[in-house]
């Protein structure tokens, strides 16, 4: 599939511009439990997957900026002197980490770049941040800008919550630099510590289904629960002044001060409190292989995002709910910002075939829509390829 991906944006580059100075490989990214809690400075559990965006790139000397959607078969030529908002939507992400790089004092030129991928689009596996990490990864290179990974991910959170307007937290761009074959990244999005957890089971997948709606709700929604959010960590700071975000929230402190919440600001707080504690849970059981007690806190984990935080919809509960029943399936879950999406399963590879057609069986009675179920395979981060 590498080789196919690179090949085939290689030959679209050729097309368009020329021979290619540099092909990079940008990773989508699945999170196995921790949902909304980066952008609470909580904790995360995110890999890099095998489904990536793809970008083939040459440096120009006239400070003009050509690129190319392969997938969307769309084209957006700017110049440096001149760069503003393009009204092509995918140009932005690109548009976005330039102007990161300018903002930080870098000296850039022009550069042609032509990309695309099999991340699918509005699914919950971030293929913004796939396309943000591996331009950005691509520039610094062509440009010997100096930035290492940790530095490119921070570059590509700015630019998605500058540029396009997004507040999202630095899991996505993190995990799509920083992944590892075979490995969960723990991440600690307060002071982006971090370090790699196993995943030794060579018998278990990771399996998403897409829902196939799209998430017209997702940004909106995001942003507010995100005020939500940050009116609980507020009236709670005035109480407890070492408090600075939900991080540092405890359950019995949250309790203590229920009655002064507004009830929905409470659901809010209180999901991501307790969802924080199920990450830790969950590389707990990681490091003893209890891989039967991680599903179980997957499946917590979408109960609270469904009636706490109010961010799934029938779709995903249909997709959830009929997962669960499968045997061989260990836990499952609604993924990303949520209102449409994927789901993320955790499946004994002996199961995947039952899996595959009990799944493609309630697609069909309870969506309505053909099954679009992708198996994924944890991989390193954004790279160079040859």
């Amino acid at each position: 599939m590498a080789k196919v991906g690179a090949a085939r944006i290689r030959e679209s580059f050729l097309e368009h511009f020329g021979e290619p100075e540099l092909i990079v490989r940008g990773p989508g990214r699945v999170n196995l439990i921790g949902e909304h809690t980066d952008y609470n400075l909580g904790f995360v559990l995110p890999a890099a997957v095998d489904k990536a965006i793809w970008l083939a790139m040459s440096p120009r000397a006239d400070g003009r900026c050509r690129f190319h959607s392969v997938d969307l078969n769309e084209s957006c030529e700017v110049d440096l002197k001149d760069l503003a908002r393009s009204e092509h939507h995918w140009a932005n992400y690109l548009l976005g980490v330039i102007t990161e790089f300018l903002a930080d004092g870098r000296s850039l030129g022009g550069v042609d770049c032509a990309f695309g991928g099999d991340v699918p689009i509005g699914s919950g596996m971030s293929s913004s941040a796939a396309l943000e990490c591996g331009f950005a990864f691509g520039l610094n290179e062509l440009f010997d800008l100096g930035y290492d990974r940790l530095a490119l991910a921070r570059l590509g959170q700015r630019a998605e919550n500058r540029y396009v307007g997004v507040a999202c937290g630095i899991m996505d761009q993190f995990a799509s630099l920083l992944g590892r074959e075979g490995r969960l990244i723990r991440l600690d999005c307060r002071d982006l510590s971090f370090e790699y957890a196993p995943f030794e089971r060579s018998d278990l997948r990771v399996v998403l289904c897409d829902s196939r709606v799209r998430r017209t709700l997702a940004g909106s929604e995001y942003n507010v629960r995100r005020t939500q959010c940050e009116t609980g960590v507020a009236l709670l700071a005035g109480q407890y002044p070492g408090v600075k975000s939900l991080r540092d929230v405890t359950p019995a402190m949250l309790q203590a001060h229920r009655k002064e919440l507004n009830p929905v600001v409470f659901r809010r707080c209180d999901y991501v409190v307790r969802e924080n504690g199920r990450v830790l849970e969950a590389c707990e059981a990681l490091g003893r292989s209890d891989f039967e007690a991680f599903g179980a806190l997957m499946n917590a984990s979408h109960d609270g995002l469904r009636d706490d935080y109010e961010v799934s919809c029938a779709e995903l509960d249909i997709l959830v709910n009929g997962a669960r029943t499968i045997p061989g399936v260990l836990g499952s879950r609604m993924m990303g910002a949520g209102f449409g999406g994927c789901t993320i399963s955790l499946v004994e590879e002996g199961a995947l075939t039952d899996f595959s057609v009990c799944m493609a069986d309630i697609y069909r009675k309870g969506l309505g829509t053909e099954p679009r179920i992708h198996e994924c395979r944890l991989t390193g981060g954004t790279a160079s390829v040859e």
